[in-house]
């Protein structure tokens, strides 16, 4: 089967030096992998690197076999949004800007795409919240709408940086079933997270990095507390095999 994401010896380096290297890992459709290291690693600029926004400096990345990634074929959740809550704009509309990337500069949105956004709302339980203004929802249902913009483009790639951040348990568990019902459907997913449960309840394999990668391979493998020390060191933490508790970031 071929990755829907394939990285090998890869490095990813902004302009000014900052930057990880040593990467080499796949992910097959439907497959999970977790990405896990302090702040500061490069887990962001993985990311980003893989979106093209940061220049790759090493080594090789294929999209589906090919160089380049396919219109539409990576969707993001961000750390954080440039959506003013004030703004006057529905969450059907924050969920249809994720059908832009496949329709171009010059076609409106047909039935195919208010299609494609009805199934994403759904897909994240916020089917009957379309005509909500975006900045009333909580902040649970926000970003469960950023995860259906980022769904409305149909990706076979998912990128989620930080997801949980902030989320009560409703909306966790609500998060927690959207990404099993998307590797049932073959999405494949690469999740920045400091939370080690999402890890386990969710993923099938980790990358532990920390300006470089460290360990790659499958959750119960990579999660343990060898590694975690290895990988956290020098940062104040506390930590074990099921725990990982990092300053600013909520409970895991």
């Amino acid at each position: 089967m071929t990755p829907v994401l394939h990285v090998r010896d890869a490095a990813f380096t902004h302009p000014g030096g900052q930057g990880v290297d040593g990467l080499t890992f796949d992910i097959a459709p439907g497959e999970a992998v977790a990405l896990i290291g302090p702040n500061g690693a490069g887990k962001s600029t993985l990311l980003s690197g893989v979106l093209g926004l940061v220049p790759r400096t090493a080594g090789e990345v294929q999209f589906d076999g090919a160089a380049y990634a396919a219109r539409g074929m990576i969707g993001l959740l961000p750390q954080s949004t440039e959506l003013d809550p004030d703004f006057p704009i529905t969450l059907r509309q924050v969920v249809m800007q994720g059908r832009y990337p496949r329709l171009g500069l010059f076609r409106w949105p047909g039935r195919r795409d208010r299609e494609a956004v009805q199934s994403a709302l759904e897909a994240v339980g916020l089917a009957d919240l379309g005509a909500r203004r975006f900045g009333d929802l909580s902040g649970g249902q926000r970003q469960r709408g950023l995860l259906a913009r980022a769904l409305a483009s149909e990706p076979s790639l998912l990128l989620l940086d930080e997801p949980f951040n902030g989320l009560d348990q409703q909306n966790r568990d609500a998060l927690v079933a959207t990404l099993r019902t998307l590797k049932q459907r073959g999405v494949a997913v690469l999740v920045s997270t400091h939370d080690l449960e999402l890890a386990q309840q969710v993923c099938d394999a980790v990358v532990l990095i920390n300006g470089h990668q460290l360990a790659h391979g499958p959750v119960r493998d990579v999660l343990t507390l060898a590694n975690l020390q290895r990988c956290f060191e020098g940062t104040e933490i506390e930590i074990d095999e099921h725990t990982l508790v990092v300053p600013g970031h909520e409970g895991h």
